[in-house]
């Protein structure tokens, strides 16, 4: 019996604009050319100003996602004190990397505000870069087409929100894996919001 293939395909987006982050990603979730799901949830928060994109196989980015909550949490209660978005990068960095001649099949994005605004990229081998704007997922080449061409390093909240869900929308129309709409999450130094539907809506509009 041939084994079951993972739910993946996706295309998720970060942002860095002047007071924090943006996150967007779509909402279908793939097993070869068939839709396996149509509500996919793929921005999680991980801590009060942090939050992290899963592409990949959604199983273990989930088991990753609450693994990376529970540390974080367990961080905070420990040391009276959150731990910095750097250093939850570089856990789920050593994570990856202890993992790698079994890897989880992720890619993921860290983003949050401390000091000032992060954003991380990871590979499925522990691989950590840190970056101004970042896409992940199959439609990621779609998406990056966007970027490139939008992205400032002076945008307002509004400006770096619009990108990223049009970057997500360019993906959705090309690439068959994303999909049944655009989630956006902003993350600044006072608050942690997604945008309601319509007014995703109205940005890719």
């Amino acid at each position: 019996m041939d084994e079951p293939k993972p739910l993946k395909g996706t295309t998720t987006v970060g942002i860095v604009f002047d007071k924090g982050v943006v996150l967007a990603a779509d909402k279908r979730a793939t097993m070869g050319t068939f839709i396996a799901a149509k509500e996919v949830q793929k921005i999680h928060l991980i801590a009060d100003r942090m939050a992290l994109t899963m592409a990949g196989g959604v199983g273990d980015a989930q088991q990753l996602a609450r693994l990376l909550r529970a540390e974080l949490e367990l961080y905070r209660h420990g040391r009276r004190a959150p731990m910095t978005v750097q250093g939850a990068a570089t856990l789920l960095s050593n994570i990856l990397q202890g993992s790698k001649y079994f890897p989880y099949y992720v890619q993921m994005i860290i983003a949050g505000v401390d000091t000032k605004p992060k954003l991380y990229d990871l590979d499925p081998f522990g691989g950590l870069l840190e970056e101004s704007y970042v896409s992940t997922g199959s439609g990621s080449v779609v998406a990056y087409g966007v970027l490139d061409e939008d992205f400032r390093k002076d945008m307002s909240q509004e400006e770096a929100a619009r990108v990223a869900a049009r970057a997500v929308s360019a993906a959705m129309r090309r690439d068959s894996a994303t999909g049944e709409g655009v989630d956006v999450l902003v993350i600044t130094k006072d608050s942690t919001k997604f945008y309601a539907p319509a007014d995703v809506k109205a940005m890719i509009a």
